[in-house]
């Protein structure tokens, strides 16, 4: 817990002055904006139906745990390659049904913890399953962002385009080092910033669409039965529910880090059924918009260890502004404008950071790899989920990549001996330290 001499500058339920509440918020919103736009602009969608959705998603999150946890849900970087897979089979509706799939999982999960506790999920899902699935999710994603940051438009090789990604990737990595304080919490956004001047200066900015754009305008939402009628697809819920359960155990580690940061259980009170039911109610409401899976976002619990602002009036504020910016159209407009090799840029980063940190779960951990069971759980997950393998039955049933990885290593750490039941104690222990996937 948060040591003694660690004096709060504002508490859970404290409520700052406006000049210090719309900074201190302002704070959080640059703390996950970048990442946040990031997500719909891989999996081409509005970038502000996700502000609009990350914000309604913080609001109802904060409803749920009765504005006794304070923190930020964003855009998930776990969802993007199945949003992408659910995109080419079935187009913007299907991508939108399989987040609604992933947030009645979480709903589900979080009724059966609240009759039964957290315990379970915790040995379904040991760090030796998790691990080496975060690593996929990392690497999965690595031709996507190597093709952003080195093609043009016309999707061919440019080495002038490929320079604005190197720029951005450079700036990030500094910014990520050698800034301390606040800024060392944004240097994606940072990053972006400096190669979108980058690239403007070196003429592969389309400022057209700012120009036409209104003040006032809104965003473009996917809503069910007027823009595409939801149909249930078991291709679908088989590529999205099982990555589910890859970020409810991101979320119990989060819950365990900011209990840690403010002082308090929250795993016991408000309870993590509650945090879990907020966090798939609001990943439900953003797939109504049209808007990407949320997630509770490690850079705005780093925001809250550093300042030890702990309001919840602070996180809801970022969360109106979040939506005030989704609604203004020229910045929705200058978001969009940004150059497909600057968002490529950042990408190498964040996705390698990814993978990097499924690995370091697995040596925190203390995961031995010379032990057989978990050579073989980690083996097996790597290669069917970077390989990309895939179960199809007939026409409808399609079970592959990332998906598929999940479910077989959930499957081969509860049939292969050694899975002991008091292991349990250290399978928690180990989730209390914090995760680095958003």
């Amino acid at each position: 817990m948060m040591k003694e001499n660690e004096k709060i500058v504002l508490d859970i339920h404290d409520k700052p002055s406006p000049a210090t509440w719309l900074t201190l918020s302002f704070q959080h919103l640059f703390a996950m904006f970048g990442a946040t736009i990031l997500v719909p602009f891989l999996v081409k969608m509005d970038p502000a139906v996700a502000l609009i959705s990350s914000g309604v998603g913080t609001l109802i999150f904060l409803l749920i745990t009765k504005f006794q946890v304070p923190a930020y849900l964003g855009s998930s970087f776990a969802f993007i390659a199945p949003l992408m897979a659910a995109q080419t089979g079935g187009g913007p509706g299907a991508a939108m049904v399989g987040s609604m799939f992933a947030g009645a999982v979480y709903a589900l999960v979080a009724l059966i913890i609240k009759g039964t506790g957290h315990r379970w999920i915790l040995r379904l899902m040991p760090p030796v399953v998790v691990g080496p699935v975060i690593i996929v999710i990392g690497l999965s994603l690595a031709g996507t962002a190597v093709g952003m940051a080195t093609n043009n438009p016309a999707g061919e090789y440019s080495l002038l385009h490929f320079s604005a990604a190197l720029i951005t990737l450079a700036v990030t990595i500094i910014c990520s080092i050698y800034f301390k304080g606040f800024f060392n919490l944004i240097p994606v956004l940072i990053g972006i910033f400096t190669g979108y001047l980058y690239a403007l200066a070196i003429g592969i900015v389309d400022f057209s669409k700012v120009a036409q754009a209104r003040w006032l305008q809104a965003p473009n939402f996917t809503i069910p039965f007027v823009d595409y009628q939801p149909q249930f697809s078991w291709q679908i819920l088989l590529l999205m529910a099982p990555v589910a359960l890859v970020t409810l155990s991101e979320h119990i580690g989060h819950q365990m880090v900011l209990s840690n940061v403010v002082g308090r259980d929250l795993v016991q009170k408000p309870g993590l059924h509650r945090s879990i039911m907020g966090d798939g109610l609001a990943t439900f409401a953003a797939a109504l918009i049209g808007g990407p899976p949320n997630t509770t976002y490690g850079e705005n619990i780093g925001v809250l260890a550093i300042t030890r602002v702990y309001s919840v009036f602070v996180l809801g504020g970022a969360a109106v502004l979040a939506i005030t910016f989704g609604f203004i159209g020229k910045i929705s407009a200058l978001i969009s404008s940004i150059p497909t090799p600057v968002m490529g840029g950042v990408s190498i980063l964040l996705f390698g950071i990814i993978a990097s940190s499924g690995l370091r779960m697995l040596i925190d951990s203390q995961i031995d790899l010379g032990d057989k069971r978990n050579l073989i759980i980690s083996s097996v997950i790597l290669v069917i989920g970077i390989g990309g393998a895939v179960i199809k039955i007939g026409q409808n049933f399609e079970l592959h990549g990332m998906a598929l990885a999940a479910i077989i290593g959930v499957i081969l750490n509860m049939v292969l001996p050694g899975n002991e039941p008091d292991a349990e104690s250290k399978v928690e222990n180990e989730t209390e330290k914090k995760s680095a996937v958003s």
